[in-house]
């Protein structure tokens, strides 16, 4: 018995234990969020400037689900329009809204680890105003000439140029230098934004406010027929970037210390910053201009599970589809029937956020 009791006294026993329950802990707040983005999914289908019953959304989504799995035509005690604003209307909008969130919120957890940069953020560091400019070009002036994929296509064109010119002002002696880099990101950012507007200001009047209402952001353009591009890339970009969270936990502790353990750090910077400009690219074709939400989903989920990204980055994810699933139910009610861009509610709640951040700093 004394051996045993000096066995788990011993630094490497304690440290096995505590590594034991964190990784329970944070398996038990992944399982929490999966249940809470399943009930959050129909409940924020039910509301709107239309009231409709959870029971009535339960049964249209069974309904339909019975349809495309089984064939089987199923009817109830529901309106057509019902069925039209759960099926055709709200859920897409709801699906739309969890993937850009856990998109963005994905993005602004590794460029904050790569950065080591604790205020990186696809919108603070140029990414998303380099993804609008080219969705504004493509909209004003080119079209859809490749299809549906032109717009992210042309979105992630910007946020890759946009990336790389913040990095190489960034760069000084040849190392990634944290301030600069967030002042680079601020100028870049504006210096973009002022083309898109130009571009805007000289584009077809007609369609002016149409892509200003796009570009302050809003997930009111969502159909069945355009959340397989998004749902891919946010899967694809899911899977490599989790494959990649050894490597960025070595990276957080230095470019040297990452480098003693093997890891080719530039190269995972640039395998990173095109994995993360094509999801934003992506996201904000979609969605238009929705910005902080990268900034303040991380620092959340870090308050619950710590710097691992194994278990950072899923966790991000899940609070990030959480969080602009019920701020898009906010930004649909506050001013019903007209739908308040939820880039102005993203941005008021990120604003407070980032004051309150850097008053910690």
């Amino acid at each position: 018995m004394r051996r045993h009791d000096s066995l788990s006294g011993t630094p490497a026993t304690r440290a096995w234990f505590a590594s034991g329950e964190r990784a329970y802990g944070s398996s038990l707040l992944l399982i929490c969020l999966l249940a809470l983005l399943a009930l959050s999914v129909p409940m924020a289908i039910g509301i709107g400037p239309v009231q409709i019953a959870p029971a009535v959304t339960w049964k249209v989504l069974s309904s339909h689900a019975l349809r495309l799995l089984a064939g089987r035509e199923s009817t109830g005690a529901w309106s057509s329009g019902q069925d039209t604003i759960v099926w055709l209307i709200r859920f897409p909008r709801v699906i739309l809204g969890g993937l850009v969130g856990a998109g963005l919120a994905l993005v602004g957890a590794v460029l904050q680890a790569v950065t080591r940069n604790s205020l990186a953020d696809p919108h603070l560091l140029g990414v998303t105003s380099g993804a609008t400019l080219g969705a504004v070009t493509v909209i004003l002036y080119l079209g859809e000439t490749i299809g549906i994929a032109t717009l992210p296509i042309a979105a992630f064109i910007g946020a890759l140029l946009a990336m790389f010119i913040v990095m190489a002002v960034a760069m000084r002696h040849g190392r990634l230098n944290s301030d600069r880099l967030l002042l680079s990101g601020v100028a870049v950012s504006f210096f973009v934004m002022a083309m898109a507007n130009l571009l805007l200001f000289l584009g077809d009047h007609r369609a002016t406010s149409s892509v200003l209402f796009w570009m302050l952001g809003g997930l009111g353009l969502a159909r069945w027929s355009l959340l397989a591009i998004p749902a891919v890339v946010l899967a694809a970009g899911f899977v490599f970037l989790t494959a990649t969270a050894r490597s960025l936990n070595a990276v957080i502790a230095g470019d040297q210390t990452a480098a003693t353990l093997g890891i080719n750090v530039s190269a995972l910077r640039i395998q990173v910053f095109v994995v993360a400009s094509l999801m934003t690219g992506v996201m904000v074709a979609m969605s238009g201009s929705i910005g902080f939400v990268g900034l303040m989903i991380p620092h959340i989920a870090r308050r619950f599970v710590g710097a691992d990204h194994r278990w950072l980055l899923p966790v991000t994810a899940l609070l990030g589809a959480i969080f602009l699933i019920w701020v898009d139910v906010a930004a649909r009610t506050v001013i019903a029937p007209e739908d308040l861009p939820i880039g102005v509610a993203t941005a008021a709640i990120g604003g407070v956020f980032f004051i309150w951040l850097m008053k910690r700093r």
